[in-house]
């Protein structure tokens, strides 16, 4: 990807709007961008690829600090993102994060937050879904077509309650399964959390925390017994599949 031709002002340098533009050098190399304006400036042309290919469910775009962030409808979502990862003159090939956040401001909706980039391209895209605070929440799950969403989408679970609908395990990460106080980084989480210290202590020593964590980094095999039940179930089936998976590979490096 060569530098684009960028106007320069009288001592020779760029322009401080279209540096941004600036994805590397005279010889090719990337270079960081500076003097990047707040508002404004160059739009990563992926914002009007999508709107050529996706019309209505692209609801705007803006630039801030040098990024693209585009607004989506949640119907859309997927398709766009499917789109954007197989689409060769995108590629968006690497997911960064799942997130979403929540204002203070009671009738501005939760925004779900998905990081992506091109690495071929140098390009980075921020994607956002809008979602009511009084409806559902909740969002197509993109695992099918980036695996590294699993555990950035259980986060985002455990911490905003948000849905990730076609996870095909959706639980908490951070807290344990049973945890009853809500999702910590919601606004309206209270700060010494909704329970008693000693009801906090209760739920927590009722949870066996010991059995998934340990200070002398446990090996899985060594807590196994006192998982619970459903959670053995999981193991055993996603150990099934990976025999399977791995099986498959030797066969094809061996050609048969």
């Amino acid at each position: 990807m060569t530098a684009p031709i960028v106007p320069a002002t009288d001592n020779g340098a760029p322009s401080v709007v279209l540096q941004a533009a600036i994805a590397s050098d005279a010889h090719g190399a990337p270079i960081t961008p500076t003097n990047i304006a707040h508002r404004g400036g160059p739009v990563n042309p992926t914002a009007a690829a999508l709107m050529a290919r996706f019309g209505a469910a692209i609801v705007r775009s803006e630039v801030t600090w040098g990024e693209t962030t585009v607004y989506v409808t949640n119907e859309a979502l997927h398709d766009i993102v499917r789109w954007l990862h197989d689409e060769p003159s995108e590629r968006y090939d690497y997911l960064v994060d799942v997130t979403a956040v929540e204002y203070r401001d009671a009738d501005r909706p939760i925004e779900v937050v998905w990081h992506l980039r091109a690495l071929a391209h140098r390009r980075f895209l921020r994607l956002k879904v809008e979602l009511v605070k009084r409806a559902l929440l909740s969002v197509p799950s993109i695992i099918d077509v980036y695996s590294g969403a699993d555990w950035l989408e259980r986060e985002c679970y455990d911490m905003f309650g948000i849905r990730f609908e076609g996870h095909p395990d959706l639980r908490r990460l951070l807290m344990w399964e049973t945890y009853k106080e809500g999702h910590p980084l919601r606004k309206d989480f209270p700060l010494r959390g909704r329970f008693s210290r000693a009801e906090q202590l209760k739920q927590a020593l009722a949870a066996d925390p010991e059995a998934r964590y340990s200070m002398e980094e446990l090996s899985i095999a060594d807590a196994f017994d006192s998982l619970p039940e459903d959670m053995k179930r999981r193991l055993a089936a996603r150990a099934e599949r990976h025999d399977v998976t791995d099986v498959t590979d030797v066969n094809d490096e061996v050609g048969e």
